[in-house]
């Protein structure tokens, strides 16, 4: 999207609807009601990957992809804790299901369309090999921390960790997400700007001032929530669905995942069509280790 030197009304008015539509779903339950939260949601998601640009573009690489992704998997966390408490213990595997699928959606799904879309407009595209290695390698180690060994453990039965192998993955997943963010910040910066960073900056609108950008990230984070709750709402209402076509459960947190990464997944493909693949990759695998390194801890 183009970021023009004022934020354009729709970018204001969308917030607004969508906390409107949720107010009205709250006192009503019409069976009608999805005709509202279905655009409203989507809508939300395309605010909210406008205001991550604006944002994006004030404070620059690689904070501006950080920042989308830990806002996006911190509201993950309050949804997936929001739907396990109402589910009782048959959704105790909510977040081991909506984790995997966040994986395998971003690895599989948006990665694969970035570069299937950046190289159908623009032939070639580079990124930084150092950056995404070191974002795989921490992947892996997380992933099999926190997804394959425990099919290993016997402390207790089942594929489950005890309460005290539990509280050591969780401060070992943040320690190892910490880590990637020191290195992407600062140790090792470099490895995630984009190769032609001096000529991408051309070729965007003047930077955004403190207030715009401040008036972003605020309706940024009010878009995020929105988009969260709205998915919330019309969670009871994919259970049903699920349940009634015979699908495993397992299909909730799939589609979960792929709701909530709607605007990280728009935003890297927005990169990468204005052939910017290294703020798709920065997205991507930063979402990816967002959610396991911030998803995990808080529901052990």
């Amino acid at each position: 999207m183009k970021i023009t030197e004022r934020l354009p009304v729709w970018a204001k008015a969308i917030p607004v609807l969508a906390w409107v539509t949720l107010g009205i779903a709250s006192v009503s339950s019409s069976p009608w009601l999805a005709l509202l939260l279905v655009p409203a949601l989507f809508a939300g998601v395309t605010c909210a990957v406008y205001h991550a640009e604006v944002v994006a573009h004030k404070i620059g690489e690689p904070f501006g992809t950080l920042l989308l992704a830990v806002a996006v998997t911190l509201i993950e966390v309050a949804l997936i804790v929001s739907l396990m408490i109402a589910g009782g213990e048959s959704a105790s595997g909510l977040a081991r299901d909506t984790v995997f699928a966040a994986i395998m959606v971003i690895l599989s799904g948006i990665i694969g369309a970035c570069l299937l879309l950046g190289g159908l407009r623009h032939r070639e595209q580079s990124f930084g090999l150092h950056g995404a290695s070191t974002s795989l390698a921490t992947l892996a180690a997380l992933a099999v921390l926190t997804l394959v060994l425990p099919n290993f453990t016997s402390t207790i039965p089942g594929p489950f960790y005890s309460k005290s192998q539990l509280a050591f993955i969780a401060l070992v997943s943040l320690v190892l997400y910490g880590t990637f963010v020191l290195v992407q910040t600062v140790r090792h910066r470099d490895y995630f700007l984009p190769a032609n960073a001096a000529a991408d900056e051309a070729v965007h609108a003047p930077r955004p001032s403190n207030r715009m950008a401040w008036t972003s990230l605020a309706l940024l984070i009010a878009s995020l929530v929105a988009v969260v709750l709205l998915a919330k709402a019309l969670a009871p209402g994919l259970e049903q669905a699920v349940a009634a076509l015979g699908a495993p459960k397992q299909l909730v947190g799939i589609v979960i995942a792929i709701i909530v990464l709607l605007p990280e997944g728009l935003a890297a493909l927005s990169a990468a069509r204005a052939n910017r693949l290294q703020t798709s990759i920065n997205l991507a695998l930063g979402s990816a280790l967002a959610s396991i390194g911030l998803t995990i801890p808080p529901n052990s």
